[in-house]
């Protein structure tokens, strides 16, 4: 029982980075009915940003004090504003003249933006993992002999607060509101005098974003990042949207969640050599939920077809 609790923490701790990056991967499905397979790779991106922001203060070590909130805010922001930077970029670019395409175009050409990606990282940052300085405190507290580490409930907190944000800022503004519109009729929101394009570039602009976040805190909590970690975690990134309900943002943090449990729970002494099982169950996990409830936990929140 203590090992399970123990890997229940840290699931939920794995499932918050993955719930991070499933709300943008919903946010852009939902509107455009787009499977940006690139995304996982500028959550890689944010990780690089953030790092060569945390060099550009000369941070090593950990902060304390003020210093703590001014350089790790800086290193935040930055990340999401070259993350969504680069996410309008990317919209503009290859996507925006694939709109009306076949389905089958636009999803090669993310797989195309991916390898891009990946590439101009490996060139960079170089083909090795790189570490990431340890800038947060990170006490440890023993509650009934479970470990719980600073590190983990920052990272769920954050990801938590990040998804309320979202929320309110979907359905309690004039922006979010046009998103909504968008998603449910494009012709129609067009109509009604919304500008369709500024409004998909704000989508990509948030869900980037909400990926350079996840990339900070990533590095953070492994303390390292290398130019193909997005590649594994645009996958179950993309699993927990699904999982939880495409389109979905409650769905994708509840999806991202269950992701992270499962694969902690798979390393126990369940299965030999855990860690080598964890892939296998959790799209196990994927294939019997869509067998039976094909709409994911929550249920999709996309546009219906008339």
């Amino acid at each position: 029982m203590h090992d399970f609790l123990q890997q229940l923490v840290n699931g939920l701790s794995l499932g918050a980075i993955y719930a991070l990056i499933a709300l943008g991967y919903t946010m852009v499905y939902g509107i455009i009915e787009l499977i940006n397979f690139a995304h996982g790779d500028v959550y890689t991106l944010g990780t690089f940003f953030s790092l060569s922001i945390l060099t550009l203060l000369g941070v090593s070590n950990q902060l304390h004090g003020a210093a703590l909130f001014v350089d790790v805010a800086v290193a935040v922001v930055g990340a999401m504003v070259l993350c969504g930077l680069t996410g309008v970029i990317i919209e503009r670019l290859a996507y925006r003249r694939l709109r009306n395409a076949p389905r089958l175009a636009p999803l090669i050409t993310a797989i195309g933006v991916s390898f891009i990606l990946e590439n101009i990282m490996q060139w960079w940052r170089g083909p090795s993992p790189v570490s990431f300085p340890q800038v947060i405190p990170n006490p440890g507290w023993a509650i009934g002999g479970i470990e719980i580490q600073a590190k983990q409930l920052m990272v769920i907190v954050f990801a938590i607060v990040m998804m309320v944000a979202l929320q309110v800022f979907i359905y309690n503004t004039k922006l979010g509101k046009a998103m909504r519109a968008t998603a449910q009729d494009r012709d129609a929101a067009q109509l009604m005098g919304i500008n369709i394009n500024a409004t998909i570039a704000l989508t990509f602009l948030i869900g980037s974003a909400l990926a350079g976040a996840a990339g900070f805190v990533s590095g953070v909590y492994y303390q390292s990042t290398w130019f193909f970690n997005g590649f594994n975690a645009g996958l179950k990134a993309f699993t927990a949207a699904v999982l939880g309900g495409i389109g979905n943002l409650a769905g994708a943090m509840l999806g991202g969640f269950c992701i992270g449990i499962v694969e902690a729970l798979t390393n126990l002494k369940i299965f030999p050599s855990g860690n080598q099982w964890s892939n296998v169950v959790v799209f196990s996990v994927l294939v019997l939920v869509l067998i039976f409830r094909p709409s994911g936990l929550l249920g999709e929140s996309l546009p219906e077809k008339v």
